[in-house]
């Protein structure tokens, strides 16, 4: 029987990503000697080399054998833990992700940071081999390199090693290459046939090996699942080797054929009688597993089927509304029916949109890492603080919001945070401090990043975005609407071009990002005392909370509740003329624009008047406006379609919907209406009307 190993390296890849993480993040908490920290950075190291060698990526099972063999020393107490070596076993890792990315593509890795980094790590070891002083080996202690006539082993699993892709009959075809083996099977553990768990490993096995190999070369063939097992191992020769375990079954008296296209199958020969006490020791029952692996594509499946059961049982309240004034027996019990149908859809979304939440953690995890190497590159002192990790989100928004936030915090740590001295001199603590948080706001979530540095400068970026000509030089901007030009395309303030930043893109695409996710991002700023970056964002990409709205005489469209500010009925004196725009609307303490969807969109029907419309005012791309609409139809969650999969994309529309009664709902995009609806005209005039009125306050004041 051939077993086809290639059905596992999806899972080991998956697992192997996972220890590069925890080795990475245990690095940078490494405080010394931590015998603790440093085992489980061993371990993680050790489980992807042997991993690589069994499925024949031996690229990055020779890399990894160099960065375990230094991890080795670590622990053992033979190196100390020195921060050049933290930062040569943090370059490490980068190139076993560089090495594990090339084998999951079938690709050669040809980064030649790899074989500079190999080569400083052997002459690390080199180093310490010199220094080192060799001790001689207690007397009674067996070497690991003493070869020996043949070994006796108790091999005994964890009951869930199945679970991980382990296959014990392959390790035994391993062992005998080494030599001549026996192999017993221990069934004291078997359940009775109506609880047996097929996933679960109830059987325990004793071996007996006969060649001369060395124990390393019989511990080697354990080594990937070392931590999944217990393995008690004695030279074949001592005589006070264990002898058998109570249930045991000879397996096979013969040596294994270790061929994996034709393995030989392994028959029962003969029971061994029990003896009163058995060497193996009893294990607990299996625990039961918390949590399973499934493949992102089948939740995606049935996020889509759910979403579909969501639009048919609304159909059916449709219908349900129309006949439940009828005078039949049956109809109050199909209204009951229809209502108990329609809490238990949405109870049934909510859990299967659940399955897709992960908390933020998985974000934020990357970036003690990058904060550690970019502040040692800029010579700055930084403190990373991390608050709400458990916040939980969408896969698909986690996946896309990564990117925007990495530009973020690169950011801070370049232009926001000063030089220790200049911290100094300004009487601040020499360390600077970035701090992520998340947390939920309704049906959102908020991501800020914060840092105690210089603040924007207002000043130099007014200037540099006149340079530029970003904004004409006579244009009166207010504090908030000159730190909103950093989002502009092309603008930079750094003098000289980096790889950290200054290459005049970055911030805009940050805010398109974002808005392509349906959220939007702002910044506040106090001079020497530090800004913040906060981002707002829908929790999934599947749903949307929506304020339904009539345009024109029978278009009904979908306006996100994140973007409404509010709503209200258009009042005349709050008008005001403006050339190139119908007019503009005192809002509170500010001018905003008006846009006419009809007319945006160019929607038949004749165009409702100003005074008889309805105002909805959003917020999108930092700037707010008054969308006029016909009439309000009720807030609801629907299920978004992306118009661009099924139609085309269309500027102002972000996607669609399929209401109750069967129709089309257009979902609205609010960043690009705001685009659509002024041009740079409108918002010169726009900017010179808050600004008189800034000014006229200050005047009074």
């Amino acid at each position: 029987m051939s077993v086809d190993l290639s059905q596992f390296i999806p899972t080991f890849l998956e697992e192997s990503f996972e220890g590069l993480e925890l080795m990475e993040s245990s690095l940078l908490d490494l405080d010394g000697c931590d015998e603790e920290t440093i085992n489980a950075i061993f371990r993680a190291a050790h489980s992807i080399k042997g991993g690589a060698g069994t499925f024949g990526f031996n690229a990055v099972s020779e890399f990894t054998h160099i960065a375990e063999t230094l991890l080795d020393e670590m622990r053992s107490g033979r190196r100390s833990v020195e921060s050049d070596l933290v930062n040569l076993l943090l370059e490490a890792v980068d190139c076993i992700r560089s090495l594990l990315e090339a084998a999951r593509d079938g690709v050669d890795c040809d980064d030649p940071q790899i074989e500079t980094v190999a080569e400083r790590l052997k002459a690390a070891l080199d180093a310490s081999d010199d220094s080192t002083e060799e001790v001689p080996s207690e007397p009674q202690a067996v070497s690991a390199n003493a070869v020996n006539r043949g070994w006796t082993l108790q091999f005994i699993p964890q009951p869930q090693m199945l679970e991980t892709g382990n296959e014990p009959l392959l390790m035994f075809q391993a062992l005998a290459d080494l030599g001549e083996l026996t192999v017993l099977a221990v069934v004291d553990q078997l359940p009775e046939l109506q609880e047996l768990v097929p996933q679960t490993l109830y059987i325990q096995w004793q071996l007996e090996l006969i060649g001369d190999c060395t124990e390393a070369q019989v511990r080697e063939v354990f080594e990937w699942v070392e931590d999944e097992c217990e393995l008690i191992l004695e030279p074949l020769d001592n005589p006070d080797a264990a002898p058998p375990a109570a249930d045991v079954v000879a397996v096979t008296s013969v040596a294994l054929v270790a061929d994996s296209a034709q393995a030989q199958a392994i028959e029962p020969v003969v029971a061994a009688t029990p003896t009163k006490e058995a060497v193996v020791p009893k294990r607990k029952a299996a625990a039961e597993s918390s949590s399973i692996r499934v493949d992102i594509d089948k939740v995606d499946a049935l996020i889509n089927r759910v979403g579909e059961l969501v639009i048919t049982q609304s159909m059916l309240s449709q219908v349900g509304h129309q006949v439940a004034d009828m005078e039949h027996p049956a109809t109050e019990s199909l209204y009951a029916g229809l209502s108990q149908l329609e809490r238990n859809t949405r109870d049934l979304q909510e859990e299967v949109m659940r399955i897709r939440m992960m908390p933020i953690s998985f974000v934020f995890n990357r970036f003690p890492r990058m904060v550690h190497d970019i502040s040692g590159k800029l010579g700055k002192q930084v403190e990373l603080k991390l608050s709400g990790e458990q916040t939980e989100l969408d896969k698909t928004v986690m996946e896309k919001i990564g990117d925007p936030m990495v530009h973020l915090v690169r950011n801070s740590l370049d232009h926001g945070l000063e030089t220790p001295a200049d911290r100094r001199e300004a009487g601040k603590d020499e360390c600077g401090t970035v701090q992520l948080n998340a947390y939920h706001q309704g049906g959102y979530i908020v991501i800020e990043i914060s840092d105690d540095g210089r603040g924007l400068n207002t000043e130099r970026i007014l200037e540099k975005a006149i340079d530029k000509g970003l904004v004409p030089a006579d244009n009166l901007l207010s504090e908030r609407e000159i730190n909103e030009l950093v989002f502009m395309p092309g603008f930079s303030t750094a003098d000289e071009v980096s790889d950290l930043s200054g290459r005049g893109v970055g911030m805009d695409v940050v805010r398109r990002n974002i808005e392509s996710l349906g959220g939007h991002v702002s910044v506040t700023s106090e001079p020497g005392v530090g800004s913040t970056f906060t981002i707002s964002l829908p929790l999934t990409l599947a749903i949307l909370d929506g304020q339904l709205i009539r345009v024109g005489e029978e278009e009904t469209c979908v306006i996100p509740l994140v973007s409404i500010v509010e709503s209200q009925q258009v009042s005349a004196s709050a008008m005001k003329p403006m050339a190139g725009q119908e007019s503009l609307y005192r809002f509170r303490d500010e001018y905003i624009p008006l846009i006419h969807l009809q007319k945006l969109f160019q929607l038949p029907g004749k165009v409702t008047s100003l005074d008889s419309c309805l105002l909805v005012i959003v917020e999108g791309g930092g700037t707010k406006v008054g969308l006029l609409v016909d009439e309000l139809l009720g807030q609801q969650q629907v299920v978004i379609k992306s118009l661009e999969s099924n139609y085309r994309r269309v500027q102002g529309l972000s996607g669609a919907t399929i209401l109750g009664d069967g129709s089309v709902a257009l979902i609205i995009d609010i960043a690009g209406v705001v685009k659509m609806g002024l041009d740079n005209d409108s918002r010169k005039v726009l900017t010179h009307h808050n600004r008189q009125r800034e000014l006229l306050e200050e005047v009074q004041i």
